[in-house]
């Protein structure tokens, strides 16, 4: 789920609840907040109180939020996961720590088994975060089998958004016993058919109802990728806002945070009008 912020930067939270009850109302079985498109990374603990206490209050239940954490040290990402856990999130997406690349899955090993050994007790239905176009550390699916035998119970899945094929049916094949959900929209329908439960998807943010139906069907959908194409020319997060600026006619959707700018009018307007041509040829 994309986060929305004031002008000032300042995470808007009528807007947020609102974002997120329309997304649950539309398709979403459930909504993922400080995600890679929720600008996760550059919200700290504070503005997280926030956010989970905003939707909680709107009445939106734990049990239908996934929070994600986004952090390099062991005591970040340990705050992060308690206060997640504490408002009763359903589960936590937990990338690796980003900073040093290079790293041996020896190395990534350790931090996890650090990470879930601090948590002890209140260790539970983690997601395993593979998106190495943005952290550059890459899990690989020897690495995740290792978490998962060393951590049975924890480690309930993986979201892949590698964007590679190769890779996303390799974890398909060998891990047929964890919920693998697929970040690259393109390869989703593919994905459920070999097995995979579903995605945690920024298009979601837009069109849910169309990302279920294609879950349900397993189908291909030529817009849905023409659309993730469209969405690739352009900074990732910026241009998801700008369609669900386009979507609900609310320019203020536009806002990001630093060092993320907003995509330029223009561009925006362009994504708008792709959008609905896109969908629009789909109809017909």
């Amino acid at each position: 789920m994309t986060l929305p912020f004031h002008a000032d930067g300042a995470i808007d939270l009528p807007r947020l609840a609102a974002h997120a009850q329309w997304c649950l109302a539309n398709g979403c079985s459930s909504v993922t907040v400080f995600g890679t498109t929720g600008e996760g990374p550059s919200v700290g603990l504070a503005g997280r109180q926030q956010i989970l206490g905003a939707l909680l209050g709107a009445g939106i239940p734990g049990d239908r939020i996934v929070g994600g954490l986004a952090a390099t040290s062991l005591h970040e990402a340990l705050d992060q996961a308690r206060l997640a856990l504490d408002a009763g999130c359903k589960a936590l997406l937990v990338p690796p720590p980003f900073y040093f690349k290079g790293v041996s899955d020896d190395g990534l090993f350790a931090w996890f088994a650090a990470f879930f050994g601090k948590l002890g007790a209140a260790a539970r239905d983690v997601i395993l975060y593979n998106i190495p176009s943005v952290t550059a550390v890459p899990l690989s699916v020897a690495l995740v089998g290792r978490l998962k035998a060393a951590f049975p119970g924890v480690v309930m899945g993986v979201k892949d958004s590698s964007g590679d094929w190769a890779y996303t049916e390799a974890l398909l094949a060998t891990h047929k016993d964890l919920v693998i959900l697929i970040g690259d929209e393109r390869y989703l329908a593919r994905g459920v058919a070999l097995g995979g439960e579903g995605a945690i998807s920024g298009l979601a943010n837009v069109c849910p109802d169309k990302l279920a139906r294609l879950i349900d069907k397993a189908e291909p959908n030529e817009a849905i990728n023409q659309l993730v194409e469209l969405v690739l020319r352009y900074p990732v997060t910026p241009a998801v806002k700008a369609l669900v600026a386009h979507r609900t006619g609310d320019a203020a959707w536009l806002n990001v945070r630093p060092p993320l700018v907003p995509i330029a009018v223009g561009d925006a307007a362009v994504i708008g009008a792709s959008h609905d041509s896109i969908f629009n040829r789909k109809a017909a």
